[in-house]
Order: structure tokens, then C-alpha cells, then sequence
């Protein structure tokens, strides 16, 4: 009995792991640069945008961007006048849902901004509300536009599998 299946071609590579790991390091200096609480954030959102080319990551990541604003402005919005109630915030992860329908964002940005909006109102702070949704902002793009800027910079090389069409 196997307890994970794996192809080779789907495992990461010696280069993958390296421009990851570049440009994880620079999300986090440039948003300690910018004097940002939580750079963390920076990383974790570079993490999850390195994809392998900059066709499969620019439409999404400016989708994530945009996500982020309104889960931060929706989450600031909530932290300044609904402290501490979990039924609003469901609430407003519903409405971001709808909010998104709208807009025509996609589910993967419909999750950044719900993420968003929780660590801004689930997590106490003793900034500002609007503060503490402006550094998350800021984190994540800076992240987002960092990967961005190193799978543009440093492409990721295809698979034989891929140059063939997947098979």
C-alpha cells in the first residue's frame, strides 16, 4: 500500500527551489526596508504565488492584489465598528464572497481577501484598524509583486512532460 503517490516531473527542482528560496529572502528584506510589523506576510505570500511562469501567475496575482485591498478594507471597516463578533465576521466573509462575484474575482482571490479580513479582525492588535489592514496590504502585495518580479527575471525551465503537453 502506498501512502503517497509522486511523478517525477512533478517534483520541485534543484532551480525551483532556489529562485523560491531568493525570492522568499527578498519579500522578507524588502518589507523589513519598509519598516513592515509583520514581514512574514511578505514571504507567505510570495510562497504561495511562485508558479512556474509569468503567464500562469501575472492574471492571478493581480486578482490577489485587488483581493487583498478589499479584505483589508472590509476587515478595517469591521475591526473600527463591530469588535469582536463572530457572527458580523461570518457575515462579512459572505459578503466578500458576493463581493467577489461581482467583480469577477476568482475563488483563489476570494480567498486572499477572507484571509485578509481574518487576520485583521480575529487577530487582536493595538493598532489602528486601519493601520494594521495597511501593513497587511502592503505585506502582501510586496510579496506578490517580488514573485512576480523573480519568475519573470528567472523562468522557470518546462518539463520534458510539458513541452510534450502534459502527458
Amino acid at each position: 500500500m502506498r501512502l503517497w503517490k509522486w511523478k517525477r516531473e512533478n517534483l520541485p527542482s534543484v532551480r525551483e527551489s532556489a529562485r523560491t528560496a531568493v525570492a522568499a529572502t527578498i519579500s522578507f528584506v524588502v518589507a523589513r526596508f519598509f519598516r513592515l510589523p509583520e514581514a512574514y506576510w511578505a514571504v507567505i505570500a510570495t510562497l504561495v504565488v511562485m508558479q512556474s511562469t509569468i503567464g500562469a501567475t501575472l492574471v492571478t496575482s493581480m486578482e490577489q492584489i485587488v483581493a487583498t485591498a478589499l479584505g483589508a478594507l472590509v476587515g478595517a471597516l469591521l475591526a473600527m465598528y463591530f469588535s469582536e463578533n463572530l457572527f458580523i465576521f461570518a457575515a462579512a466573509v459572505f459578503a466578500i464572497g458576493l463581493l467577489c462575484i461581482v467583480f469577477r474575482l476568482e475563488r483563489s482571490a476570494y480567498r486572499y481577501a477572507s484571509i485578509t479580513l481574518a487576520i485583521i479582525v480575529l487577530i487582536p492588535r493595538s493598532n489602528a484598524a486601519w493601520i494594521v489592514a495597511l501593513h497587511r496590504f502592503a505585506e502582501v502585495s510586496i510579496g506578490i509583486v517580488v514573485a512576480l518580479a523573480i519568475v519573470a527575471l528567472w523562468p522557470q525551465r518546462e518539463t520534458h512532460s510539458a513541452k510534450r503537453g502534459g502527458e
